[in-house]
């Protein structure tokens, strides 16, 4: 089951408390003071897992309270520190301290470390309270009570390119075959419920991933639909491919354009000014091709690329792939690498995309 948000309340060991203690050995009958340190309590930490996905294990236990650090003994001996909490979480996760809204730290990288709470400092033993005026001490600290709070985890997966489109544009099919993930597909609207990633393999040792989330629909920003919930996993990627059905079965493709645009506008995060790819679907249905030309055209005016492809015959898949993987390195500043032999291809890539 994927999981993308779950609040969680932790709460870090307390220290140990110091020692009251005065050493008695044959022949000293009356010696100073030797209470040890009480040990420190155990932090709860955050650990990036690459191998997790979702987080699904603070769904169904939402509390964590790390150990208590040990009291200290006599003969100057410390208490044991405790051990700390580590709370493994998948790459994207954002901590969020769940009464502001206050975002703590984004973690991303593998094996990337957050000291979420502290555990307490040991308190001092009564060896540290000797005075000239006050040689047996028989006082010694509590040990320092470990930080307590209540946060929220949210997963914005971590993805070079993220598909969006109204339910049904053929996201998933087009995951499908551009990749080896295996997202639901059918013929009716949110068939995708969760996030799927795929991963594209673009020659032998290069590779980008792409994002399919639940389809958009109008007033997505506001809570309708499936797709308020999951915009969020799209806030990281570099790049959006836009696909829009020319079939215009259900709606007609210019006003699928704008409802997605407007949706992705009234979200925020800016996912509105992203580079972005438009891609026009299901061209297998068309009885009439005109549509694909005026719908580039419409598209160019806008200022996006535009692609028309047919995820089921494979039309333009290898184009889309390779626009895709020129415009990730662009952005990425490896350089277009637009040799005069790219530029050519690269012109004549465009020609066949446009219809």
């Amino acid at each position: 089951m994927f999981i993308d948000r779950a609040k969680i309340h932790v709460k870090a060991g307390d220290g140990g408390r110091g020692c009251v203690s005065f050493r008695r050995e044959k022949f000293v009958p009356k010696g100073g003071p030797d209470g040890g340190d009480g040990g420190r309590g155990g932090d709860i930490i955050l650990e990036v897992d690459p191998n997790l996905s979702t987080l699904i294990d603070f769904k169904y236990k939402p509390f964590y309270r790390a150990k208590n650090g040990e009291h200290g003994k006599g003969k100057k001996m410390k208490g044991k520190d405790a051990p700390p909490l580590i709370l493994k979480v998948p790459p994207g996760t954002v901590v969020k301290d769940a009464e502001t809204g206050e975002v703590i730290v984004d973690l991303t990288e593998p094996g990337q470390r957050f000291v979420l709470a502290k555990g307490g400092r040991g308190g001092r033993g009564n060896v540290h309270f000797v005075k000239p005026w006050r040689q047996a001490p028989r006082i010694a600290e509590p040990g320092e009570k470990g930080e307590e709070r209540t946060v929220i985890l949210e997963l914005k997966l971590i993805a070079d390119v993220g598909l969006v489109g109204l339910p049904n544009a053929g996201k998933s099919t087009l995951l499908s075959r551009i990749s080896a993930a295996k997202p639901a597909i059918a013929d009716y609207p949110f068939t995708t419920l969760y996030p799927v990633l795929g991963v594209v393999r673009v020659g032998e040792h290069e590779s980008f991933v792409v994002a399919d989330i639940p389809g958009i629909i109008e007033g997505a920003h506001k809570g309708a639909g499936l797709g308020l919930e999951f915009l969020r996993h799209i806030e990281r990627t570099k790049l959006i491919l836009q696909l829009v059905d020319l079939s215009g079965f259900e709606v007609d493709p210019f006003k699928a354009f704008e409802i997605v645009e407007k949706e992705m506008k009234n979200y925020g995060a800016d996912l509105h000014i992203k580079p972005r790819i438009v891609v026009g679907t299901k061209v297998d249905l068309l009885k009439d091709e005109g549509i694909i030309k005026e719908f580039g055209d419409f598209v160019k005016e806008k200022g996006f690329d535009f692609v028309a492809i047919s995820a089921v015959t494979g039309k333009n898949l290898d184009v889309l792939i390779k626009k895709c993987w020129q415009m990730l390195r662009s952005l990425k500043g490896e350089g277009s690498g637009e040799t005069k032999e790219n530029k050519e291809d690269l012109e004549l890539t465009h020609q066949k995309a446009s219809g």
